[in-house]
């Protein structure tokens, strides 16, 4: 009955490890080796995803709803990214060493990546139906309704991340403890991972319904429409896009959240620790593939990107003349025999004029 009652807020993470019989330790040869990987995989993820974020501003082509969703789905990946670089640097024998505050810190990092991520996609799927109902290339919402929804899905996203925090743990009731989350209660896994894998349910078969619809009406059109049609298969590419999109994170997250019900349903037979560190990786993989389906599958994206590309390097290359200038402009004034250019003279004549 203590351990049904009794609060455990000072003790640190190894006593809720012990409390699952979680002993073993990574080796600091595979650590060091999940840090060196893992920090190629997150520099990848930071600097496409904040390329994505960058190319959707500076390009007027992209200021339509899709790309705005598209662009806060990118922030999403950041932050993962960002989650990632501080589980990585807080996981094997550090782990054992958090505090209870810093390990809903690293938790919630990733709950709410997760979260906005789901809820970005659920968006992007309601907005490409209505655009496709009407067939159009992009809805008709406005910046201040698009505004709004990236606020709800990122109060929505911060909320899910904070509700093991706020309460749904099981620090005062040890027997409810899950195994891969050692301070999260099984049922709120159990929560986690069915709401989750519902609304992948709800999207799949949004797109299907747009997929479905997109047939039919394709069918219909190239009946009656014969050069026509090719201007009306923009909206078809960007349903593409999504779509693979959708099917990434499917495919990359759906065996975790499997994990994590059955770890929420206390299967002792099922391994998820050995799992764990795998399926982790398969949805670090998911961060990193985003971008790369977004250059592949549009053209005006990927030039985009070579834009910026060249932007950068050429203001490098500014940077280091406009040095190399100021240094020999610096080295000739220092010799006494720098000539007055002749802005010099005018603007001296303006200020004895003064």
């Amino acid at each position: 009955m203590s351990n049904q009652t009794e609060c455990h807020f000072d003790q640190s993470m190894d006593y809720f490890y012990k409390n699952r019989n979680q002993t073993g330790d990574w080796d600091s040869s595979q650590v060091v080796l999940v840090q060196i990987v893992g920090s190629v995989f997150c520099c990848f993820i930071l600097l496409s995803n904040a390329m994505v974020i960058a190319a959707v501003i500076t390009n007027k082509r992209f200021h339509y709803p899709f790309y705005y969703l598209l662009a806060n789905l990118a922030a999403s990946d950041f932050l993962a990214g960002i989650a990632y670089v501080y589980l990585m640097f807080n996981t094997g024998g550090v782990s054992r060493k958090l505090t209870i505050p810093m390990y809903f810190v690293r938790q919630a990092l990733l709950d709410t990546s997760l979260s906005a991520s789901l809820a970005n996609l659920l968006v992007i799927a309601l907005e490409r139906y209505i655009s496709v109902l009407n067939w159009k290339v992009h809805s008709n919402l406005t910046k201040r309704r698009v505004t709004l929804l990236i606020v709800l899905v990122w109060a929505l996203s911060i909320f899910m991340g904070a509700v093991p925090s706020l309460g749904w743990n099981c620090i005062c009731n040890l027997d409810t403890c899950s195994t891969l989350a050692p301070i999260y209660s099984r049922s709120y896994l159990v929560f986690w991972s069915v709401s989750n894998l519902l609304l992948f349910l709800i999207m799949v078969a949004i797109y299907l319904r747009i997929y479905i619809y997109v047939k039919r009406k394709t069918s219909v059109l190239s009946k009656h429409t014969k050069g026509s049609l090719n201007r009306k298969r923009t909206p078809i590419k960007l349903i593409k896009t999504v779509m693979l999109v959708l099917g990434a994170f499917v495919v990359c997250w759906t065996p975790g959240l499997v994990l994590l019900l059955l770890d929420g349903l206390d299967c002792e037979k099922c391994g998820v620790l050995f799992f764990k560190r795998w399926l982790l990786l398969l949805a670090v993989l998911n961060s990193v593939m985003n971008p790369i389906i977004y250059s592949y599958k549009d053209e005006e994206m990927w030039t985009t990107f070579k834009n910026l590309l060249r932007c950068v390097c050429n203001g490098t290359r500014r940077q280091r003349s406009s040095r190399v200038n100021s240094r020999a402009l610096s080295s000739k004034e220092e010799q006494g025999s720098t000539p007055c250019t002749s802005d010099d003279k005018v603007s001296s004549k303006e200020i004895l004029q003064a």
